[in-house]
């Protein structure tokens, strides 16, 4: 199979599409208007986490890819794919004692910066790795993999998975993730303990409906500059925490449905979130047959929906958690991607959309990127 590249030069936007069939990479100039497309990388493996990192003049993207022959394997590429780290250099399994095997990687997030070497990994069984050496090895978070709460996790639809992890910008040491079906966990000493955070959040298909964990939850975003202010996508529900997740609110009035899975914080704005909503847990498309994007500017007390150039009719779409991202210009673009193929993007902040790409296989996850100056 031919691989097409794309050419990407200083100040582009690059998007990430990794998707049920290998990765897509899509290149723009900073006006958003035409894409190039390059790829498939890793065709016929499954992509379900991306991440760009930049950090200490590195122009690094990490793939986290699954095949049927070879499992879940961690790749990168230093120039945006015209070649890639063999499967080998990097090492990211679970030691032996814990008789776990790898079965699918969900997220990759780098560290903050003054960690420059640093990057998160959350894999399913639920469970968090990380490195302090840019890659080259991988280490098993024992303080969350040993949490007395492990035996009772069970897996949700889409298996037993840490797909979440937030690195608090402003505390070294504070780090949550989300797991399905555990909840939000975190911890304030850097990794060695860990606590459940979800006072508030409803569990409506266990009889308890406010365990102390055991939640589903979805998804969970926040701004980095004011990282104790988190939104949270449950199975059922859309909810604030203004204090880490001690304790949540809901804000789900205003959308037709609380359930989905993408959810976004605006790169610039800190009250500013956007979602993506479903159905319901049986119908898992977007209501009324409308694809609509809604937005809150105000921190979820009030929504609206965003659907200028998407389609009104016959709309019968999914958006997976991580298939709804943003770029880092002004104004933002907001880009997302469906289970139907499709890769829709606003260079407006959402207000207008337009198709970027077509026709790709079913969209699992979307990353945008502005890329800075390149090195040489």
């Amino acid at each position: 199979m031919k691989v097409r590249h794309v050419k990407v030069q200083s100040g582009d936007v690059v998007l990430l599409v990794g998707t049920m069939k290998g990765l897509f990479l899509l290149r723009s100039d900073p006006k958003r208007s035409s894409w190039s497309v390059g790829g498939p990388y890793f065709p016929g493996h499954s992509v379900y986490a991306l991440a760009y990192d930049s950090r200490g003049g590195r122009q690094r993207l990490w793939v986290g890819a699954h095949s049927l022959h070879w499992g879940a394997v961690l790749h990168y590429s230093d120039d945006f794919g015209r070649t890639w780290s063999p499967p080998e250099e990097v090492d990211l399994k679970f030691p032996q004692d814990t008789g776990l095997s790898l079965k699918q990687i969900w997220q990759l997030v780098p560290g903050g910066s003054q960690e420059p070497d640093r990057l998160y990994c959350g894999v399913e069984p639920a469970s968090l790795f990380t490195t302090d050496d840019a890659g080259r090895s991988w280490s098993l978070v024992r303080g969350l993999h040993d949490h007395p709460h492990r035996p009772r996790w069970e897996p949700g639809g889409g298996g037993l998975c840490l797909h979440t992890i937030l690195p608090d910008p402003g505390n070294a040491r504070r780090i949550s993730v989300g797991i399905s079906t555990g909840g939000m966990y975190r911890s304030d000493d850097g990794g060695a303990t860990w606590k459940a955070r979800n006072s508030g959040i409803r569990a409506d298909f266990l009889p308890d409906k406010q365990p102390e964990f055991g939640q589903c939850v979805h998804k969970i975003v926040h701004h980095p500059s004011r990282p104790e202010r988190l939104f949270l996508q449950n199975h059922g529900g859309l909810y604030r925490s203004d204090n880490a997740g001690d304790t949540w609110q809901d804000i789900g009035r205003g959308v037709p449905s609380d359930f989905g899975f993408a959810m976004l914080a605006h790169p610039h704005q800190p009250d500013t979130i956007y979602v993506v909503p479903l159905e319901s847990d049986q119908f898992r498309c977007t209501p009324d047959r409308k694809l609509r994007v809604y937005r809150s500017q105000n921190a979820g007390r009030s929504w609206e929906p965003l659907f200028r150039g998407l389609p009104q009719r016959n709309a019968m779409e999914t958006v997976l958690r991580d298939s709804l991202t943003a770029d880092s210009l002004q104004p933002a673009g907001i880009y997302f991607g469906t289970r139907s193929g499709f890769v829709y993007g606003s260079a407006e902040g959402g207000e207008r959309w337009k198709v970027v790409l077509r026709g790709l296989p079913p969209v699992v996850c979307v990353k945008g990127v502005a890329v800075a100056e390149l090195s040489r």
